[in-house]
């Protein structure tokens, strides 16, 4: 398109609508109506001021998160390379790295809804419906352990869900109280005398140059061990292990959060490998055994060291499956809830081989 044609559009589009300021300056076109306003106004604030009508669920959510999202997010919120993570850094946040998302940062859940309805997907913002946001929000809440799957969230039900950074805020009252300090003239008096010196590095990011031939930080001092000559106790009887009764009602609770692990494993009869290994006869077998399936080299390694699928070893993996066993292929963030984990595993537990 011209340069003509463009500054014609632009004229035409202003003596259309025009903010008051514009149509009194300029006399160009009139201000905008309050129903075209409303039109392109979709704020929603902080107190909920501004939610649509409308509802959805985590089950509905995470087909359209896996369509819509899950390219940059990843199918669990996890994120994939350098895109946000929508999930997990819970109790991190005092940490010399957080990771911060809606599960551990956010202090308002309509900044998320706010945020997602307007700018959403990437390339393609604004075409989400409301009952489609309230589905995505939903699932990534529900990926932050903070709803259950079959929680309708909607305009009714938005400040049912807590939020657990909801207190870590504080008003910004700085122009009223520091300010005014700082608007006066510089009194450049009394600084402080050369030379000045490096007091902190920025090891995190690992920004900071190093200068050729410094010396390395000193290491610290190893620790001496003494050794000592500790008498071996007798042996003892092994301890007769009983099987524990299957919980029937466990189990049904451990089917429900089992969703969170339908895209990537099967379970049942017919079930075939899919992004994860089929789970049947999980509980009590070796790591990195199932037939066909093409493992991690961390996790097919344990496997070959006599790593057992114990119900302690699987819930300890499923509480955070990267940090208990380095490079896995597992991109679940992981269930954080120890009730959680003891339900799946006794839903694994009703198939065998």
């Amino acid at each position: 398109m011209s340069k003509f044609l463009k500054s014609t559009a632009i004229l035409t589009a202003l003596s259309l609508t025009a903010t008051p300021v514009w149509a009194e300056k300029f006399g160009l076109g009139r201000a905008a109506l309050p129903e075209e306003v409303a039109a392109w106004n979709g704020e929603v604030s902080a107190d909920g001021t501004g939610l649509p009508e409308g509802s959805g669920d985590a089950i509905d959510g995470e087909e359209i998160f896996a369509a819509q999202c899950a390219a940059c997010h990843g199918d669990f919120a996890e994120g994939i390379d350098n895109w946000p993570k929508l999930a997990g850094g819970a109790d991190t946040l005092d940490h010399e790295d957080p990771l911060k998302t809606v599960g551990s940062y956010w202090p308002y859940l309509s900044t998320a809804f706010d945020y997602i309805k307007r700018s959403m997907p990437y390339g393609n913002a604004g075409t989400l419906s409301d009952d489609e946001t309230y589905a995505i929000v939903a699932y990534i809440l529900y990926s932050n352990d903070m709803i259950d799957d079959d929680f309708v969230l909607s305009k009714e039900t938005f400040f049912d869900v807590e939020m657990p950074n909801a207190d870590g805020f504080i008003i910004d009252d700085r122009p009223k109280t520091e300010y005014a300090i700082w608007s006066g003239e510089p009194c450049m008096e009394n600084c402080k005398p050369a030379p000045v010196e490096v007091t902190m590095r920025a090891m995190v990011l690992d920004v900071t140059p190093q200068e050729e031939g410094a010396a390395e930080p000193e290491a610290e001092a190893e620790a001496v061990v003494v050794a000592e000559t500790v008498a071996e106790p007798e042996a003892e009887a092994e301890p007769v292990v009983v099987a524990a009764a299957f919980d029937e009602a466990l189990a049904a609770k451990g089917e429900k959060v089992f969703r969170k692990c339908k895209s990537c494993h099967e379970v049942g009869d017919g079930a075939k490998n899919r992004v994860g290994p089929v789970l049947n006869g999980i509980v009590g077998s070796a790591a990195g055994s199932v037939d066909g399936f093409k493992y991690s080299k961390p996790m097919a390694a344990a496997g070959e060291e006599g790593l057992i699928w114990t119900e302690a070893e699987l819930a300890a993996f499923l509480a955070d499956p990267k940090g208990y066993m380095n490079r896995t292929k597992m991109a679940f963030a992981g269930l954080k809830k120890e009730d959680d984990q003891l339900a799946v595993i006794e839903y694994l537990k009703s198939y065998g081989e």
